[in-house]
Order: C-alpha cells, then structure tokens, then sequence
C-alpha cells in the first residue's frame, strides 16, 4: 500500500489525457474526493464525457452558484430576544448551533467544494465556538466564510477579523488604547497570512495591535462587538517602515501593498497541502503564488490547481489520509443509504468523538490534518463508527444494500467482480494484491455452498445479498487503503 509520497510530477500546466495518463474513473474519484466527499456511480459516469477542464469548471462552479444558507430568525438574537420569546437560552442556543452545522453537512453532501472550503477556512480562520458561545456571533462568522470561500482574499481577512467570533476569540475586544492586546495582531501576521517569522516583526505586531484598537464595545456578552472611536489609540504608527495614524483598514492595506508576494506563498502552500499532499511541492507552491498575488482570487487559484497536471498526477493519488468527516461524508456520498434524521445529525457527535469537532478546531494553529487523524484510539473509533453505521442500513433499510451492489458492479452474477467493483468506489487505488481482492471476495460470499457460484444458482436476486454486502462492508473498512483518498 502506498501511503505518503514526495514524488508528484507535473507542472500547473493543464492536465492533457494522454495514453500514458488517461482521463479514466481513477481521476475523476480523485478529484471527487480532494474537491468535495466522493461521488455517486451516476456522477463519475458523467463527469468521464466532460473533458477535465469543463469537469473542473462545474464543480467549482457548483459551489461558487450555490445559493447562500438563508438568514436564520436567530441570525441577530442577543440573551433578550431569547428571554422576550420564553426561550431557555442555553438549549435553544445548542439547537442554532447544531443547525449550523447540519447546514454545513448537507453543503458536504450536495454541493461538496463549499462544505470542504468551509472545513479549510474556518481551520484556517480559526475561532472557537466554545470561548464566544452565542449562535449570532457564530452565524456571523459562518456567514463570513459563506461568502469568501471563493472570492477574494485580501477581503476575507479585512472582514474575518472584525466579526464578534474572531474579536472575542483573539481578544481583540481587549484590545484597548490604554491598554494593547496583541493577540489578534500577532495571529493576523503568524496564521493568517504571512506565516510564522516571515516579513514582520515584533515592533511592526506591537505597533499593529495599537492600530486595532477601538472594536471593543457593546452591551452584554451576547450583543455583537461594534468600533468605537473612544477606545481607538489615535497617534502614529509605524508598521511595515509606513508611518501614519493607521486605522484597521489601513493595516489590511499595507500588509497587502507591502507582503503580497509572502502572503500568496503562505496561503498557496496550505491550500496545496489540503488539496493535493502535505509533503508540499515548493516549485508548484511558487508557481501558484506567482498566479495568485496578481489578484488574491481564490476560485481562480484553485482552478488552476485542480485543472493542473500536477493535480492529477498518478503519484498525488491516495497519498491523504481522510479526516473523520471525510471519511463519514464519503461513505454517505457513495452508498446514498438512506439516514433517519436522527442518525445523520450523530455523525456531529461521532465526528466530535473521532477528534474534528466542526468550529472547535484543536488550538489556534487548527488542525494538522493528514497523519494526525489517526493514531490506536481515533482508529478503532473509525471503525466502530460505521460498523454502527453499516447495521443501522442492515436495521432499516436492508434492500438499499442489494440495490448497491447492483448499481456497483452493473448487476453481475460473478462474486469477484461484485466484491472489487464495491472495494473499488471507496479505495483511491487497487488493493495492493489481487490476493486482497480474493480474501474479501471470501468474506463476500459467505457460507453458501461454492457451487452456487459455480453453477450461477447464486445472483444478485439471492436473499442473503443484503447480508453479504454487509460482511463485506464490516472487511472493507478495516482495510488500510479504506482510510485514503
């Protein structure tokens, strides 16, 4: 099995189909899987009579057309509006929280991009729901990132940094002339856009912190944190060797006027680390970077990546371990098994237990990702998960099992051919040996008598299929390649 790779090829050129690196069901997979959680049957079948470019096109641009989630009627509700409607704040205040999150499942399910941008951004853009609580402040964050996801950067950072979730998160609403807290600024600099040590110093975080002064006011814990102008340290400034009295804008400004070229390093570097390996390609990085400064366009940065050779190279593929909600939302995508609502909204807890809590990332850095999804206790979790999983289709919806194996192998009566056609949907890449096929083709067929094969007694139509496809499904997800993409 091949797991990490430091050797992917190819340049940010387009990708050409080629006999050598044909336009095949293995690419398209993998862009499906990298570019949202996987796909249907249906969906790879259509996406091989688009060329890879018109392909690309539609699924970013599925996401970028999306309509926005629309405006919640707690969007603006402060501890007041809850008391005033006879509200428990606390339990109506999880319910909010939980819908958000629901929201963005459903974007991982329906159009995948925009829930996979969500995940990157606000891991990049990292608050914690835990320390500022209220659901306003959190629909203003998500809001946020809804609208930025695709567009441009420079706006992104001017407007994440000022929304109630950040302010609290990072202190920037302690953040006073009498008294500076350079959290937010340092964070701005080291996280945010130029990376750890990289064109800034401690004077220009010192001098930077007093130019955000001023977003500190409002009523109570849960009313949104406004500017006011009382608190704002009005004096010169110098950041960047530009003196003047900077405001918050200004900050934006000049670090965008004067960082450019190592904000576009920093933020291509980890776009290329989610979207393709995190043993990172510097020559493609800089290649991308040299694209992106010229507009800070993040759709357009990340066309050229997906349409890239480089993206579809042979060796980027199956070299990412999944996170938990990959892992979750791609199976779900796969198998289209159907979920009672109570079910689809566990997977928030499961994914919580399995270590990726949605808007709680681990620490202000965000989640590592990659390696760090799984160690001897997040593993057996894994499985656990969706052997819970594969028996509440076995419970509640035991024909869907057969209708997949039907859909998957195009209803052949050959138990090989259903056992890898299954395998194959959720693995990047064949199984290391055709020995791995046959062991699970034994799984498969259970204890029918051989010649039920033999004599094609046996078919798709047998009743105990639905059964076997769950032996195999309990078999495939404990294999390792289950766990890339």
């Amino acid at each position: 099995m091949s797991t990490f790779t430091t050797c992917i090829t190819g340049t940010l050129q387009p990708y050409v189909p080629s006999t050598e690196n044909p336009w095949n069901e293995e690419r398209v997979r993998h862009a499906f899987r990298r570019i949202g959680y996987d796909a249907s049957k249906s969906m790879i079948t259509n996406a091989l009579i688009s060329s890879p470019s018109q392909f690309i096109d539609q699924l970013v641009n599925e996401s970028l057309n999306a309509p926005n989630w629309p405006e919640p009627t707690w969007a603006n509700f402060t501890n007041d509006d809850y008391a005033n409607l006879g509200l428990d704040f606390d339990d109506q205040t999880q319910a909010n929280h939980r819908e958000v999150m629901l929201e963005v499942m459903n974007q991982m399910q329906t159009t995948g991009l925009k829930g996979r941008l969500m995940m990157f951004w606000s891991n990049h853009f990292v608050t914690r729901l835990e320390d500022y609580y209220t659901s306003n402040h959190l629909y203003e964050y998500y809001k946020t990132i809804e609208l930025y996801a695709l567009g441009n950067f420079q706006e992104f950072v001017r407007d994440i940094g000022i929304t109630s979730a950040m302010l609290v998160f990072l202190n920037g609403y302690e953040n006073t002339n009498n008294s500076p807290n350079e959290n937010y600024a340092r964070e701005l600099y080291e996280l945010f856009t130029l990376g750890v040590d990289n064109g800034y110093t401690e004077q220009d975080i010192v001098e930077t912190s007093r130019a955000l002064t001023g977003y500190n006011h409002r009523q109570n814990w849960t009313y949104p944190i406004n500017y006011n102008n009382s608190t704002f340290d009005n004096n010169d400034k110098t950041i960047f060797d530009q003196t003047g009295n900077w405001t918050y804008d200004d900050v934006i400004n000049i670090l965008f006027q004067q960082r450019a070229p190592q904000i576009a390093e920093h933020i291509c570097r980890k776009l290329y680390s989610y979207f393709v390996s995190a043993t990172v390609n510097e020559d493609v990085v800089s290649d991308m970077a040299v694209l992106f400064v010229l507009d800070f366009n993040i759709e357009n940065i990340l066309k050229t990546l997906f349409k890239s050779e480089h993206f579809f190279d042979t060796k980027s593929i199956g070299t990412q371990i999944k996170s938990p909600y990959d892992m979750t939302m791609s199976y779900l995508k796969i198998t289209n098994f159907s979920m009672q609502e109570d079910q689809f909204e566990g997977f928030l807890w499961y994914n919580n237990m399995l270590g990726q809590q949605m808007f709680e990332p681990i620490d202000v850095a965000g989640w590592q990702m990659d390696r760090d999804w799984i160690n001897s206790s997040t593993l057996t979790g894994r499985w656990q998960i969706l052997q819970w999983t594969i028996w509440h289709t076995w419970n509640n919806f035991n024909e869907e099992l057969r209708t997949f194996a039907i859909e998957s192998s195009g209803n052949s009566n050959d138990p090989y051919v259903v056992t890898k056609s299954i395998i194959d949907r959720f693995v990047p890449l064949d199984l290391f040996s055709p020995i791995e096929y046959q062991t699970a083709t034994d799984v498969f067929k259970h204890n029918l008598p051989e010649n039920y094969y033999e004599d094609q007694i046996w078919n798709l139509q047998y009743q105990s299929v639905p059964y076997q496809v769950v032996l195999l499904l309990l078999h495939l997800i404990k294999i390792p390649e289950f766990q890339l993409k």
